[in-house]
This record gives structure tokens, sequence and C-alpha cells, in this order.
């Protein structure tokens, strides 16, 4: 698998993301999550993304009974920080995306001590003495507390070797710039904002990320799964998508089917071509996913593919594509 450099680190440009794990939508067993996490091994990724959000906590136990089994230096995981996981006082209700969980809900907190003790809780369920990457875990409506608190605390734990890179996860670009102005990190993880349905990324994110040499890891690269199979009722970042979205869905699948490639491949390979992207990553809940992930991203795409999607403008004219189409 093609290898790419995210500051000091040696990744592949394919990752695995661990939210399907956690019971994203859909209860997951364990079977099937380490059958998941063992195919994607077995066929070479070893960029493992994962968040105490996950199935609050179940993402991280999950991935963490796997790679225990393997050297710890041959595979990179990076987890999140800016929840802290804790049982409510009385029942806990079933959440509106994560299913088959426990009682433990999330609760926000960027302070520096709750940075530091979120740390120790996911080594704790992860059952391993690092993690490589660390990520500020949306902090959309946390912006002065994440500057503050949790980046001073990540900048710590960046100096004194106990992790290798730092930066912030979310499912937007502009505070990503605000960060990227304000503190000297090495990454991001961006969700959904370049993709084939919006390459918002492209106005502000990406350009200063070039300059300062910041490191993208993308995903939500089929928009939570209208790309992948675009019809009424399809989600988009998360929620039911709406009319005018699933017609612009259904355009681009049209014309992959014309061009005889499926519209996961355009949408994986689309995003692989930008040169700020250093990992895609890409979630599945079980080993067929994992699998087809692979095979999309080495699908045969005509340049003639490339050439119309260009010449119909169903992309940003500045998105490089594959080939230089």
């Amino acid at each position: 698998m093609k290898r790419s450099r995210l500051g000091s680190l040696d990744v592949t440009s394919l990752g695995l993301g661990s939210a399907p794990l956690g019971g994203l939508f859909t209860p997951v067993s364990d079977a099937d999550a380490e059958a998941t996490i063992a195919r994607g091994w077995s066929l070479g990724i070893r960029f493992f993304d994962t968040a105490p959000l996950y199935g609050f906590g179940l993402a991280e136990r999950r991935l963490g009974a796997f790679l225990r089994q393997q050297p710890r230096d041959s595979y990179t995981i990076s987890t999140k920080v800016g929840r802290l996981l804790r049982a409510p006082d009385g029942a806990a209700a079933e959440d509106e995306h994560y299913k088959g969980t426990s009682r433990e809900r999330p609760v926000f907190d960027f302070s520096y001590d709750g940075v530091m003790r979120s740390v120790e809780e996911s080594l704790a369920r992860l059952g391993l003495d690092r993690v490589d990457v660390l990520l500020v875990h949306d902090p959309d409506d946390h912006y002065d507390d994440a500057v503050a608190g949790a980046f001073r605390a990540l900048q710590r734990l960046r100096a004194d070797g106990t992790v290798k890179a730092i930066g912030a996860g979310m499912n937007q670009s502009d505070m990503l710039v605000r960060f990227a102005e304000a503190v000297p990190v090495d990454c991001f993880l961006l969700a959904g904002r370049y993709t084939l349905l919006d390459q918002g990324a492209l106005d502000a994110l990406f350009p200063i990320c070039a300059a300062k040499r910041i490191g993208i890891l993308l995903g939500g690269i089929y928009n939570s799964g209208i790309l992948a199979n675009p019809h009424a009722g399809a989600k988009f970042d998360y929620q039911d998508a709406d009319a005018a979205l699933i017609a612009r869905a259904l355009a681009l699948d049209e014309l992959c089917r014309k061009h005889g490639i499926e519209l996961k491949a355009a949408a994986l390979q689309f995003c692989m071509a930008h040169p700020a992207v250093t990992v895609a990553v890409m979630g599945a809940r079980n080993a067929a996913e994992v699998a087809d992930n692979i095979a999309m991203s080495e699908m045969a795409v005509p340049a003639a593919f490339w050439q119309e999607l260009r010449g119909r403008k169903l992309v940003d004219a500045r998105a490089p594509l594959p080939g230089g189409a």
C-alpha cells in the first residue's frame, strides 16, 4: 500500500476509521469488529483512527484488543480529546447515533486537566502505552477553551515525546483555519468537507495547510453514505440529505455508470488526488466493507471520466483530479 509522511510518522495512505465499529447507526458485534480490523490489517492498512465518542469507548476497546497483539512500531493510531465518558445519574437513553453502547455518555471538557484525564482513560481502554496522534475533537463551540487548555496539553505531550503529532478533528474547515493560524499543529482530521459534493476546504484550509506543511487526514469521503449509495433517505453529514444533494449525487452516479465505474471509486480517488491529503480515513463495519474500500481506491477510472466531470463543472475547477485531468 502507498505510504505518506505525516510529520515524523510514516503512514499508509488509507486508514481505518472506527466510528462504525462503535455502532454508528447500527450495532456491530465483537466478532464482526475483530474481523473488520483483521481484514484491514491483512490488506495492508496500518493507520487506525478512533475516539472516545465512537460508541462511547467501544471503538477504542475493540481497536485496542486487536492492536495489542501487533508489534507496537508497526502501525500508527490516532485518538481524540475533548470528551470524557461518564455514567449519568439516571438511566441512559439510547443515543441517536450510536447503538449497542454502555451507559457511559460523553461530556465536553477541553480544559488542560480534562485532556490529560482523557488521554489516560483512552490508553486504559485501548490497553496501549501510547498513541501516535492526538486530536482535539469537535471544539465547534469551545474555541477559546481548546486553545487555552486542550492545545496547551497537547503541545506538552508532543514536547515530552508522549505523542508524535497533534491537531484537531472537525466536520468544518473554518475553525481549522483559525487553529492553523494560532497553534503549531501537525495535522487535521477533516470530515466531509472535501468530497465530490463539498469542496469547501479549497477556499482557505488547504492553502494554509500547504504553506505550513500541516497534513490532512480526510474522513467522511462518502458524506455519511450518500456517495456510496445515493437514494431518497440517504444520509449527508449524519443527517437525512435534502433533495438537491440527492439529485447531485444521482447525477454523479449516472456519470460513473456511463463510464463503467462505481461512484465510490470516483469519490475516493478524487479525494486522494489532492496533495494536501495525507491519509484517506475510511470507516467500515465489516470485513467486506474494508476490502471494498481498498478495491475502490485501486479501480481503474478512465481519463475520460475525469475530463467529463471537469467539463460538466460537477466539481470546483481548482480541485486537482487524478492524472492531471
